[in-house]
């Protein structure tokens, strides 16, 4: 079984979501409680891509969360750097466009897409800072970024009965359906290393992006960031920011 370790080497995360990609869909729905379909919808709220433009979907996985803006008649690029992944999403959606890619070394020219987006990827990353200055480039000026990640619950009790469920059950889980259950041990681990919203808004702002805000979902156990590049006419972008939920 292979199973990638906090420092998040490329090659190790890589391997794992390849041993997880044809059974990943599946175990996502299973260990969310069908929560993900929900996620997924607020992602395309957020975008809001109109017909012809071009959406970014990096860490697209086998493109389930492609497909909507494809079907919105956006020009939506699913990207991953895992080729299980995309050749699991090249046999379930083979009208997708998919494109191998690292996060920190897009293979995009500056100022390709209206949007990026990017769920329950970012977290996967080696070096966030570089991702989020590669997201910047290739977004044209005035065009938005939205992340959709796991976070920190708002309510203190919840949040320690949500920590001991993400160290017991979702290995358990994971197993029971079939996929590997290790990779959701570092799946776990993760989620609780990660930063809380106003920990990844701050990041996302550092890294030149502007009107950054976020909104919680189902308590903060998922928090949507979204944010703009600026257009030459905006000038300074806001401080990050809560906008409810």
């Amino acid at each position: 079984m292979n199973r990638a370790s906090l420092d998040k080497q490329p090659t190790d995360v890589a391997r794992m979501f390849d041993d997880v990609a044809a059974r990943y869909d599946l175990t996502n729905d299973v260990l969310s409680l069908g929560q993900d379909r929900a996620w997924r919808t607020r992602v395309v709220q957020a975008v809001d891509a109109q017909p012809g433009q071009a959406v970014l979907d990096i860490a697209a996985g086998t493109g389930t969360s492609s497909l909507p803006f494809q079907r919105l008649g956006a020009h939506v690029v699913p990207a991953d750097f895992s080729i299980g992944m995309l050749r699991q999403g090249r046999k379930q959606y083979p009208t997708l466009a998919f494109t191998a890619a690292d996060a920190t070394r897009l293979p995009f020219a500056d100022a390709s897409f209206d949007a990026v987006t990017m769920s329950f990827g970012l977290r996967n990353v080696v070096r966030v800072d570089l991702a989020l200055r590669e997201f910047l480039r290739v977004t044209k000026p005035g065009g938005r970024l939205v992340v959709c990640e796991f976070s920190t619950p708002v309510n203190p009790v919840f949040r320690k009965v949500y920590s001991e469920y993400l160290m017991m059950a979702l290995p358990k889980i994971a197993r029971r359906v079939g996929s590997n259950a290790e990779s959701y041990v570092y799946l776990a681990e993760s989620i609780q290393a990660w930063p809380d919203q106003a920990g990844l808004g701050a990041q996302i702002a550092d890294a030149g992006w502007g009107s950054v805000e976020w909104q919680n979902l189902t308590g903060g156990i998922v928090a949507l960031h979204r944010a703009r590049r600026a257009a030459p006419s905006d000038g300074e972008g806001r401080q990050p920011e809560r906008s409810g939920g």
